[in-house]
């Protein structure tokens, strides 16, 4: 028991010992440099050197660009350039599924693949034959004087239309005979005009063509939106002379007239037009004579 306080006291007189560190010339054994040390002061100032040490790696690694050439970390530039890649991933891939839907209507649109609605008229016109007794038909007071606004809204309506359909002016794409009229009934939405080999095939209007390829069943096709709502499409041709995204003028010429595709009967025309969707008779827009 009694040990016990004089090693303690040893270890303390040990640690405030004080030592002399001298720095001498080798040659004059001039001292130049002194330092008066302890253990106990050497053992502060080792701890605390390494401390700043520590923090000031820690601190290197943390926020600075060191940390880029450490194993585990990666680079924020990269983080941000994957971040970037991702968003336009995205916007891609919306991009493309709308583009595939564009072509697949332009597709069914080429081939004909037209979707109908069948009803049965008889039944329609039974099942009103049915309810009259029982519907009241009459307009009401607020019925009659909404239809006295229309009406008077729409009085020049007929010249409002009439200027609409005037602001395009659509020009024969060729001139020669023509074949084949337009027949709703059998699914033929275009005229055929018999032309010879390789005659100039022109743009009826101002407008951009959205479709210019091959296909097996119509051959060289070309397809050009012009402005009103009209889409006008030309088939069979020999050779195409634009581009999709190209933007032609009315009367420029853009495809070479042939006998391309497997629907081809010999070197023809076969010219559509088409409205908000639908297919129109192009003789009501066009003199082709």
């Amino acid at each position: 028991m009694g040990k016990k306080p004089k090693n303690r006291g040893k270890l303390r007189q040990k640690l405030i010992n004080k030592y002399r560190l001298v720095v001498l010339n080798e040659d004059t054994f001039e001292e130049k440099l002194s330092f008066k040390l302890t253990r106990l002061n050497v053992f502060i100032f080792g701890s605390l050197f390494s401390i700043l040490l520590i923090v000031g790696t820690i601190f290197l690694i943390a926020f600075t660009q060191l940390r880029e050439y450490i194993p585990g970390y990666s680079s924020t530039k990269l983080k941000r350039e994957a971040t970037e890649l991702v968003y336009k991933v995205d916007s891609l891939e919306q991009v493309l599924e709308v583009n595939n839907l564009y072509i697949q209507k332009i597709r069914d649109l080429l081939t004909g693949e037209i979707s109908e609605v069948e009803f049965d008229t008889d039944s329609v016109l039974q099942t009103m034959q049915y309810d009259k007794d029982t519907i009241n038909l009459s307009p009401s007071e607020a019925d009659l004087e909404f239809r006295l606004d229309i009406e008077s809204a729409d009085r020049y309506s007929i010249f409002n239309e009439a200027s609409k359909v005037a602001d395009i002016v659509f020009f024969a794409p060729v001139s020669g005979t023509l074949t084949e009229g337009y027949n709703p009934q059998i699914k033929h939405f275009a005229v055929d005009i018999a032309v010879e080999m390789g005659t100039p095939v022109k743009s009826v209007a101002d407008g951009t063509v959205i479709f210019a390829a091959w296909t097996s069943e119509t051959g060289h096709v070309i397809i050009v939106e012009h402005s009103g709502g009209f889409i006008s499409i030309y088939k069979h041709n020999t050779a195409l002379h634009k581009e999709q995204g190209d933007l032609v003028k009315s009367g420029e010429v853009i495809a070479s007239a042939g006998n391309t595709g497997e629907f081809s009967t010999g070197p023809h025309l076969h010219f559509e037009l088409w409205n908000e969707g639908y297919p129109v008779n192009p003789i009501n827009y066009i003199d082709f004579e």
